[in-house]
C-alpha cells in the first residue's frame, strides 16, 4: 500500500484495509465510505459525568467512587485525578490517563468534572 489509510473512527485501530469503495476495520467490523464526512459520530456523543455535566476530550476529572482495577488487587480511591484523552461509544465510554496508574478506560458514571 502506497497511501496511508486513516484509523478506524469507531475503535481507532490502525489495521484498516480497503474493499472496493469502503474501508473496513477487522478489529471492530466497522465499515465506512472514506468520502463521507468523518467526525460526525464524535460530535453526537453525549457523555455526561455523575452530576450530569457534559464531558469533552481534554477535561480533567476525578473519581467519584472507589474502583477496583480488573485483573489486579489495586483500588483507585475517590478523588483520584484523570485527564480524558478520548470519548468512545461503548460500555466504558472514556479513554483517559489516570494519575499514578496510566492509561485506562472508565465509565462516565463514576467520574465528575474537576
Amino acid at each position: 500500500m502506497s497511501e496511508s489509510l486513516p484509523n478506524c473512527p469507531k475503535c481507532d485501530s490502525h489495521y484498516v484495509y480497503e474493499d472496493q469503495a469502503l474501508l473496513i476495520c477487522p478489529e471492530c467490523g466497522h465499515e465506512w465510505n472514506p468520502s463521507e464526512v468523518v467526525g460526525s459520530d464524535e460530535e453526537t456523543l453525549d457523555i455526561k459525568d455523575t452530576n450530569g455535566q457534559p464531558l469533552v476530550e481534554g477535561d480533567k476529572v476525578t473519581l467519584a467512587k472507589d474502583l477496583k482495577v480488573k485483573g489486579t488487587s489495586q483500588t483507585l480511591k475517590v478523588g483520584t485525578k484523570a485527564v480524558i484523552k478520548r470519548l468512545v461509544d461503548g460500555d466504558h465510554d472514556i479513554d483517559c490517563k489516570v494519575d499514578g496508574v496510566g492509561p485506562m478506560m472508565l465509565k462516565s458514571q463514576f467520574v465528575k468534572k474537576a
